[in-house]
């Protein structure tokens, strides 16, 4: 599909364009918001991150806290914006990348906003995973381990495009797929991609799951998903972060949280190709449910479970027959 919009600046606070304040008021915030954020139950290096994002300071300059005598510290907003947005984080809960409009993620920074979710730092090791079954995997069950540059990828459900990106870094030759039902996350991704030069490789689409990919039945290398696996009553008592400010569309998954890992499951055989991985995160605790549709369906074979960095069963990848 075309560019949906790639004219986002204005969407995002923080612009470095020129706002001054004396080092000892910036210095004087940052020490406030500190203990503010304390005070709030939260943990209060965020108010460094913001700091830095709002600014051209350094770590060291921080953690030196040299800034203090400067005369003039450039921001990009007023001093007295910067104070109304750390406000919000302390009174109304807003995740402080949605504050800065930007969060890392591997080796990006990543434009994100309420319309997508603020991708986890463990959904970084899916890249790995696919990395690793190129690399490393046995070709006399894969067909994809001895192939250095897969041809066809796909990121369902993209959202701020961070997989998408994360894959075509991965797979230079190959072509990213990127679908998501929402046209404004879909202008996230998209201009994610442009900031990084990879708008040729990554397609995007606005669409449900496959739907959109009917061109491209029997021809995909991978699947690579980060779904809606939490359960419906689950996603009204998590963190108000999480509850009152990022897409439930992108978290729901039903009553058991598995509705659209089930689609995932039926659906992907018509596209992948023969030794195709299928390969997504989920939550604690629903691995091995995955892995019983995985095997009931009958369409795949070599179905592992894959720990995060902090031992949780975190992802199931599968391998079409």
């Amino acid at each position: 599909m075309s560019d949906v919009n790639l004219d986002l600046e204005s969407s995002f606070p923080i612009q470095k364009r020129g706002f001054f304040a004396s080092g000892q008021a910036v210095w004087q915030w940052w020490k406030d918001a500190q203990q503010a954020a304390i005070a709030a139950n939260i943990p209060p290096n965020e108010a460094t991150w913001l700091l830095q994002q709002s600014s051209a300071l350094s770590n060291l300059d921080v953690r030196l806290e040299r800034f203090k005598d400067q005369p003039q510290i450039e921001l990009g907003m007023p001093l007295e914006e910067l104070v109304q947005l750390w406000q919000q984080r302390i009174q109304q809960h807003t995740p402080v990348q949605y504050l800065a409009g930007i969060t890392p993620w591997r080796n990006f920074q990543l434009k994100v906003s309420t319309a997508v979710l603020i991708p986890r730092p463990e959904t970084e090791l899916l890249i790995d995973l696919a990395l690793r079954h190129i690399s490393y995997g046995d070709a006399t069950r894969s067909p994809l381990a001895s192939c250095p540059s897969p041809s066809n990828w796909t990121d369902l459900g993209t959202g701020s495009g961070a997989i998408a990106l994360g894959l075509a870094t991965a797979f230079p030759h190959a072509t990213i797929h990127a679908v998501d039902c929402s046209r404004e996350a879909l202008a996230i991704a998209q201009f994610n991609a442009k900031t990084y030069g990879l708008m040729e490789q990554i397609q995007f689409y606005q669409g449900v799951w496959f739907e959109p990919l009917a061109h491209l039945k029997g021809y995909l290398d991978g699947m690579v998903s980060n779904p809606p696996y939490i359960p419906s009553q689950m996603v009204l008592e998590l963190e108000p972060e999480v509850t009152q400010h990022e897409p439930h569309l992108a978290l729901d998954g039903g009553n058991d949280g598995l509705d659209c890992i089930r689609h995932l499951v039926t659906a992907a055989p018509d596209y992948l190709r023969l030794g195709g991985i299928w390969l997504i995160e989920l939550m604690a605790g629903q691995a091995a449910s995955v892995v019983d549709l995985l095997r009931a369906n009958g369409n795949y074979h070599d179905v592992q479970i894959h720990q995060d960095l902090a031992g949780i069963e975190r992802f199931v990848s599968a391998l079409r027959i």
